[in-house]
Parts: C-alpha cells; structure tokens; sequence
C-alpha cells in the first residue's frame, strides 16, 4: 500500500474521530484556570477541537483551540471579597448567601454578554459536538447545549455535594453529607447534623424560592434574543439545568468520602497533574536539594494574595519560620526584607514540581482542592489554613484523616501555626499517613485523563447518554416523599372516620326512638 493511501486512510479515520467542544470556565480564578487549561491539554492530546471561555487560561489560539478571552468579569467581584485583611476582620464573608449567590449569577450574565461571547454565540454557523461548562452555583450554560442542540457535560470543581448533586440526581441526606461551606466531617455530633439539615432546606428555599426568579432572568436575558433569532422557542429555565448527560467531578473517595453517587457522575480527581512532572527552575533546585532539613512549602494559593496579610502577621511568620532548622519557600507576591537565612521568597513557584521533590517535608496550605489534591499525590503532609467554600472541610479532613493539621484564620494564627509545625515536623506519623493516602490514590483502574476522554467521546456517540440519567429527575418531589400516598391515607382515613360517625349517630337515633317507643 503506498504511502498516499495510508495517509489518506489515517485522516479518515482521525477525522471521524475528532470533536467540536465548546469548553465554559469563566471564573477569574487561577485555579479554575489550571483545571481548564488541562482539559485542553487531554482533549487536543485526543485530537479534538475545542473552543474555551475562560479568565484565568494561559494558552492562546491555536489550529485547534480558540479562547475567548473574558478575563474583564472580574470586575464583577466586590473589591475586598478575597481580601485575607478583609476577611480575618469579617468585612468579606463568602459564606453570606445574600453575597456568594448573586456574585455567582451576575458573573454568569456578565461573561454571557461580554462582546467576545457574544461575537460566538450570534455565528449562526458555528456548531458544537458537546458543551462542557463547570457549575458554578446555578446552571445557567446548560442553556448553550439547547443553543447548540447537542449533549451537556457538567464539569464541579468540588467534592460532590448537595447544591450540584440535585441537578443531576436529588439531594443527599444531610445527616452524613455535608455542604460545600461546611467544617464537618462524618461523623456529625447530633448539633452538626442539625446544622447540615438546616443549610440544606435554608439554601433550598433560599435558591429555589427567594431568588429562584432572580436566576431565571438571567437566563431569560440571555438565551431569548439568541434562540429568537434562530426561530426556534425559549424553553424554561427549570427544564433546561438538569438536562446535564454527564458531570466530570474533581474529587475521589480518597480526598473526601464515599458518597452514594448516581451513574453519570464521573469522579476525575488529579486529572490536572501532568504525569511527567517539569523539572525545577535552577535556583530553585539547588535550595531544595542543599536543604538538609527538608523544605516547607508555604502558598495561599492562586486567588488569595500573601501581600494582603496583616503587618504584624508577615513579620511574625517570618520570626517563626526563621527559628525552624528547615528550609521555607513562601509563595509571595512582593519582595520582602530582612529575611532570615533559611527563607525564600518566590513571586511564582512552580508547586507540582516543589511538591514531588524528596526533600518537600511540609506544605502549608489554604487547602483548595487542587493544592490538597496535589499533596496527596505527592504524598506531602499540609497544614491548613482555610479561607472559604470548600477549603473548610478539605482542611477538617485532612486532620481526620491524619495526614494534616488546622489552623484557623484569625490574628492568633502565628501561635497556632508554631504549634501545629512543631506537631507534624517531629511526628513522622503526618508524613506516613500522606504516603499511604497516596499509594491508594494512584492504584487506579484508568488514569484521570483516559477516563475523561471515553466519557466525553462515549456522551458524544451515543447522542447524550440517556441511559446514564438518573430517574430521580423524572419524580416531582411530592411523589419522591410519597405524599400523594400519604394524602390518599389520609383522606381514607377521614373519610373512614365520617363515616363511622354517621352510621353511630344513626344506631344512636335509632336506639332513642325505639326507647322512647
């Protein structure tokens, strides 16, 4: 066969293979930027094309990506909310729902409406195999998969919890799950259960009832005049979120728990750490290599910024990590002076490579779940220090678990976090823990990203895998809780009672006129 017929054949066969996939991550947040950035990676390694709204992406266009670039959204974002000053003196609480809730919806709206956006969704010509949009606490882009009249793939940057499960199956039970801003960890004290009962049906009327109308303007806003254009009807808000196929989530038992989960949940934890981790810059091998006591590892991660702690903070961190043997590589923003001798400052650090180096002894973290994710991987022992949503109860299970300690935000965190240091550094049992979470970690059927790709191709070509769909989302929820059992056995029951009474009442009358007879 000559060379011409075995290239022609390869481009048939390649070409029948390679998708179209339209990629939504628009939050302004560099983690959520490295996780995109690594869908890109597997899919185009597969040979698909794909077109990403994103913030935080580092890529640039490419024959087989194109970025829509909307990192102006953050805008959107109130000044102080990821502020560490702000939020340690309670002026920034993401907790709040009246704040979390709408900056979720307006960023959604915002990104939707940015010309960039815009620009795309009004090309009539262009078509999509599959959307894949990460939910962010509403589902908003699953109008796009009717847009685009193909299958929906939900991708959750989190732990499975309530709020996201309902959308594709139904609410766990909140007396062993917990909410994705919730410190417990299983198993609940009777008060904590209590707690995750009353965040379950208080954000529940809170997104379902108080701003559910809120939400649905959103999604009129944006998907009428573009389906209108097209001739082709709005359809409601309340069908379209949980017309998801498929949800990538970034999780594994080993990182949270194992939660009961239906069949088109797909849990791809790690599936953003390279395989072949790059080498280190110079410099910075050669302080890790010459630390004769280990290297601590210090980052607040991608969103929280080590310049906007305290004064008094950054000076005491430094006096404590000035008298440690060890050696501390603080991920930090600004240059900072009088360091002691065994402290580096680094504005960027490479942490996958920091982290799989032999002499990494200790990472503090603020344990978002990629950082926690990664040190399992590693098998590197943390200390937490949480700020917000999920970094919580990431933290809390890193102490149940024992491969880590807490410390909480607060201006009494120097002394904690001495103590805690102390605690890790000269038990060997954090670091035994850590290896063995990480050998069960990687005894794994198929890799992070082999499993991506089936499942994303396999919801392609079986035309949005049905099958999978959980038949939860078919019940309304009075059928679920059989109340319309309960209702019949009630009205029977009444109905049973009325009766009775009035054959008595009879056999009364009729016994008081024969007695008077």
């Amino acid at each position: 066969m000559s060379f011409i017929k075995v290239f022609i054949i390869i481009a048939v066969i390649t070409s029948c293979f390679a998708y179209n996939i339209l990629l939504v991550s628009p939050l302004p947040s560099g983690s959520h930027g490295i996780l995109g950035d690594a869908f890109i990676r597997i899919f185009t390694n597969a040979g698909h094309k794909v077109t990403f709204i994103s913030s935080m992406t580092k890529l640039t266009s490419s024959p087989n990506v194109t970025v829509i670039n909307v990192a102006a959204n953050i805008k959107t974002f109130p000044d102080d909310l990821l502020n560490i000053k702000a939020i340690m003196d309670q002026q920034s609480d993401m907790r709040d729902d009246d704040l979390f809730f709408p900056v979720m919806d307006n960023l959604s709206l915002v990104t939707m409406q940015m010309k960039e956006v815009q620009e795309l969704l009004n090309d009539e010509t262009q078509s999509f195999d599959v959307v894949i949009a990460e939910w962010m606490y509403n589902e908003i882009y699953a109008g796009l998969s009717t847009l685009y009249n193909c299958p929906l793939i939900w991708f959750s940057s989190l732990e499975p919890h309530w709020l996201f499960l309902r959308v594709i199956d139904e609410a766990p039970n909140p007396a062993y799950n917990s909410d994705s801003m919730s410190a417990n960890v299983i198993p609940y004290t009777f008060s904590q259960r209590v707690e995750e009962l009353w965040l379950q049906i208080s954000r529940s009327f809170y997104r379902e009832i108080w701003t559910y109308k809120d939400t649905e303007d959103v999604f009129n806003e944006i998907y009428t005049p573009l389906l209108t254009k097209r001739g082709r009807p709005v359809p409601k808000y309340n069908e379209v979120r949980y017309n998801g196929a498929l949800t990538l989530g970034n999780s594994h038992a080993i990182l949270g728990q194992a939660t009961r989960l239906p069949q088109n949940y797909k849990p791809i934890g790690g599936f953003h750490i390279e395989e072949n981790v790059k080498p280190l810059p110079e410099k910075l091998k050669q302080i890790m290599d010459d630390a004769k006591h280990g290297v601590i590892y210090f980052s607040m991660g991608s969103n929280l910024r080590s310049t906007d702690w305290p004064l008094e903070i950054k000076k005491k961190l430094l006096k404590v990590f000035g008298e440690l043997k060890q050696t501390v590589i603080w991920k930090f923003e600004e240059t900072l002076s009088d360091l002691p001798s065994n402290v580096y400052i680094v504005k960027w650090a490479p942490q996958q490579s920091i982290l799989a180096h032999p002499n990494c002894v200790l990472f503090i973290t603020h344990c978002g779940l990629l950082s926690t994710t990664e040190a399992i991987y590693f098998g590197v022992p943390t200390v937490g220090i949480p700020v917000f949503v999920d970094q919580f109860v990431n933290a809390e299970r890193a102490v149940r678990k024992g491969f880590g300690k807490k410390v909480s935000l607060s201006y009494s965190l120097v002394d904690d976090l001495k103590v805690a240091l102390k605690d890790v550094l000269s038990n060997s049992r954090y670091r035994d823990k850590a290896k063995e979470l990480s050998a069960i970690y990687h005894d794994r059927i198929l890799k992070p990203h082999e499993e991506i790709v089936h499942w994303v191709e396999h919801v392609i070509r079986s035309n949005g895998a049905t099958y999978l769909r959980s038949p939860a989302l078919m019940l309304p929820w009075y059928q679920k809780l059989y109340l319309d059992l309960l209702a019949i056995i009630f009205s029977i029951t009444i109905t049973a009672a009325v009766i009775m009474k009035c054959l008595v009442t009879m056999i009364q009358r009729k016994f008081s006129k024969t007695k008077t007879d």
